[in-house]
């Protein structure tokens, strides 16, 4: 009978209405969810009867059913904050995370992170955030994404000081020293510019290496030579009468001439303009360390300036404290130690799909991959899968205006189907009073 029918439509039209009514509640009630992306209800007719008449026969609606349940992955607003560990994607990447003990990935939007007692990078609710790990000389590791974990949290090593790299003018109008008397890095009579730089020994001790210019009887040629603090071996040690180290030539332009070899050799070889070396045998510390050789390229002009240090650069350090870790605008997990050295543990791994939506839900901001979500893609951070930015945090993207209005008409079809009900209850009352 017909008018059963509308009562059955009613019904639908509760049923379907009380779940969109769901959908908007659970929106507004994670509008301060981080990395929260918010649902909309997607409703269909149901169309499944046919009515005869004299026109012919004509389709009759059964009421209304949901079609489907969408996740909206607009972009969220950023939220800045004091912690190195907080990192917001923009674009359209996820974070991948894995649980301990399970190769499952699961992917979130939320990029609130800490470290825990171990050392690894976790979200809130103890998952393995995922990167490709760097090696020791800084270049990235080929193979699968990897748990993020700061192995040395206490000293890092020393490093033994084995390059020099020094980027100098000599001044091209400097004097000509006569070859009495001999260098003595005692008497600044015998040299015409010195620069001095702190180097390390295999224990992280620091030590002063001086470096000594004199320019030669010779045009655009120079010599150069050495002494080392706390250096027993030094054969400077009596103060005079040392030969040169070595000889460094420039041409008329004021330039190296030869030209140094291109990439520079380590250990630089004998007799190459521009470079230098000092044997293992010449830097004795006497304090236990191994005795170590070191190269050293002049980077260095003559010029009409005066003799001055642009810039040096020497490959050691002494042990430092752990003092930091934090994560920088590529996604590169940093340790910073307090000998001032930075070291890149891991960099974050982000993926991608081509169909979003069909992910599933599973609580604690994340997601699983599906069939209807396709294959994760993964990379690193970047134009196709999104930039990562630091001290920020991705905020939900449900716009409480919009929910807003959305509950008022969802109140609306929810009372007009309750209206559909109780009229046809009072149309079938009255058919039952026909009898009367």
């Amino acid at each position: 009978m017909a008018i059963t029918s509308a009562l059955y439509s009613g019904v639908s039209g509760l049923n379907t209405n009380s779940q969109a009514m769901s959908v908007v509640g659970n929106n507004l009630a994670n509008t301060n969810t981080l990395g929260f992306k918010g649902a909309r209800t997607v409703f269909s007719d149901m169309l499944s009867s046919n009515v005869f008449g004299s026109g012919g026969s004509s389709q009759v609606g059964r009421g209304v059913n949901i079609s489907k349940i969408d996740n909206i992955f607009s972009q969220g607003t950023f939220e800045s904050t004091a912690s190195d560990t907080d990192v917001a994607i923009e674009g359209e990447g996820f974070f991948m995370l894995k649980e301990v003990g399970s190769d499952t990935a699961f992917y979130s939007r939320a990029g609130a992170f800490r470290f825990d007692e171990d050392g690894f990078l976790v979200n809130p609710e103890g998952f393995h955030v995922q990167g490709k790990p760097f090696d020791a000389n800084g270049a990235l590791i080929a193979g699968d994404p990897k748990d993020i974990q700061v192995q040395n949290t206490g000293l890092v090593p020393a490093k033994v000081t084995d390059t020099l790299t020094m980027n100098t003018n000599l001044d091209a109008n400097a004097e000509v020293l006569p070859a009495a008397p001999a260098f003595d890095p005692a008497n600044p009579l015998t040299f015409n510019y010195s620069a001095s730089t702190t180097t390390y020994d295999t224990l992280g001790e620091p030590h002063l290496v001086t470096l000594y210019f004199r320019k030669d009887a010779a045009d655009n040629t120079w010599n150069w030579n050495f002494t080392a603090e706390d250096d027993a071996g030094n054969p400077l040690g009596d103060g005079a009468n040392a030969a040169p180290r070595g000889q460094i030539t420039f041409g008329q332009d004021g330039v190296l001439n030869p030209p140094m070899p291109d990439p520079v050799p380590n250990p630089a070889p004998a007799g190459v303009n521009g470079l230098g070396f000092i044997p293992a045998a010449d830097l004795a510390w006497g304090n236990g360390s191994a005795d170590t050789a070191v190269s050293i390229t002049f980077d260095t002009t003559q010029f009409n300036s005066a003799s001055t240090i642009i810039s040096q650069d020497q490959n050691g350090y002494a042990a430092g404290n752990l003092t930091n870790v934090g994560i920088n605008g590529e996604g590169i997990v940093v340790a910073s130690y307090s000998n001032g050295e930075q070291v890149k543990i891991s960099n974050l791994v982000l993926a991608k799909f081509s169909n979003p939506g069909g992910l599933e839900l599973v609580g604690s901001n994340m997601f699983v991959g599906t069939q209807k979500s396709g294959p994760a893609r993964s990379g690193l951070p970047g134009p196709e899968l999104g930039k990562v930015f630091t001290n920020s945090l991705e905020q939900s993207n449900v716009d409480m205006g919009q929910q807003f209005v959305k509950m008022i008409t969802i109140q609306r079809g929810f009372q007009a189907n309750s209206k559909i009900i109780t009229t046809v209850d009072e149309l079938l009352g009255d058919l039952i009073n026909l009898k009367r």
